[in-house]
């Protein structure tokens, strides 16, 4: 998704345990043949598992430079990263609302919403515990304040939890359907209808771990609904989309599915029509554009609307004088 409630977030701060089997004329070091066969596992990382006991044969632990022997089986129980604690950074947020329970803020595309692997700060995380200085811990230490999420190359509005009551009350909002999402998005072609609704369950890609996709058994339901604003030139629509869920990557997936992907989106999209365009996008085109909801602790109606960035409108604009391409 674009966007995702933060209890829907895979598992991938999980340990693993990996096992390994000796082959005919394998030999040399334990810790060496280890981590030629282990991927993503170094030398030097082999040789802190088996002193921490976590490398094992035949149930017991083993030395470093024991010499492998054929038929030998090996269990290596790697265990999940310790979280960092995000610290404080002075990083420019545009926020629209604000009050002692929450905030919402309209994030710029490039801006990840928590740290991550590749992402150890520069996030909003970081630039929320600068802003709030007393955030942290609301709702953990990883990723406080934060109910739902964007991604990274995704424009728009966010609400973030300022306190445990706030949190509670927004994660049973996003839950019930109790918040209206909209968003503005370019997309190559067009839906086969002027407005209609894609359901179904949305999963990791069988093949492709990066890709989500629309499956038949191990997903999570996932509901877009989508009008066709307008036809912006030659083979690119403006669409407008609600979504009732907040699967990752689910507005980007179920356009996707309708034959009518994101311009920009380098994940699921069309590169070479992208290529084509007058103006051709840095990122995916879209954009958060419209949050309501009940306030989470009052129970006051709140309404926020922000229009699509410079980059969005551009790209826009510009696809009226899109011109003729045997790529696109």
């Amino acid at each position: 998704m674009q966007e995702e409630l933060l209890e829907n977030t895979e598992d991938d701060a999980a340990g693993s345990v990996l096992v390994f089997t000796v082959p005919e004329g394998a030999a040399g070091r334990l810790d060496a043949w280890l981590a030629a066969q282990a991927s993503g596992l170094s030398r030097a990382r082999i040789q802190t598992l088996i002193k921490e006991g976590r490398v094992t044969f035949a149930g017991g632990p083993i030395k470093a430079n024991a010499p492998v022997k054929a038929g030998q089986v090996f269990v290596i129980d790697v265990p999940a990263p310790l979280p960092a604690v995000p610290q404080p950074q002075a990083i420019p947020l545009d926020i629209l609302y604000e009050d002692g329970d929450l905030l919402v803020l309209n994030k710029p595309a490039g801006l990840v919403v928590h740290p991550a692997p590749g992402h150890a700060d520069g996030t909003l995380v970081n630039a929320l515990l600068h802003h709030c200085r007393d955030l942290g811990g609301v709702g953990g230490v990883e990723r406080p304040g934060i109910v739902h999420r964007l991604d990274k190359e995704t424009s728009g509005l966010l609400v973030v939890a300022k306190n445990d009551a706030a949190m509670a009350g927004l994660v049973r909002l996003f839950q019930n359907g109790g918040i209206t999402k909209e968003y503005e998005a370019l997309v190559h072609g067009a839906p086969p209808r002027e407005s209609g609704t894609v359901s179904g369950l949305i999963g990791r890609h069988p093949v492709d771990r990066k890709r989500m996709a629309v499956v038949r058994a191990n997903g999570r339901q996932a509901v877009t609904h989508y009008t066709l604003e307008r036809r912006m030139g030659k083979g690119v629509s403006w669409v407008r989309c609600r979504i009732e869920t907040g699967r990752t990557h689910q507005i980007r997936v179920h356009m996707q599915a309708l034959g009518c992907p994101l311009v920009g989106d380098a994940l699921y999209g069309r590169p070479a029509a992208d290529r084509c365009l007058p103006q051709p996008p840095q990122r995916q085109m879209l954009h958060a554009a419209h949050l309501s909801f009940a306030h989470p602790v009052s129970g006051v109606a709140l309404d926020f609307r922000a229009p699509p960035p410079d980059d969005f409108m551009c790209v826009a604009e510009s696809l009226s004088e899109i011109s003729s391409c045997t790529e696109c």
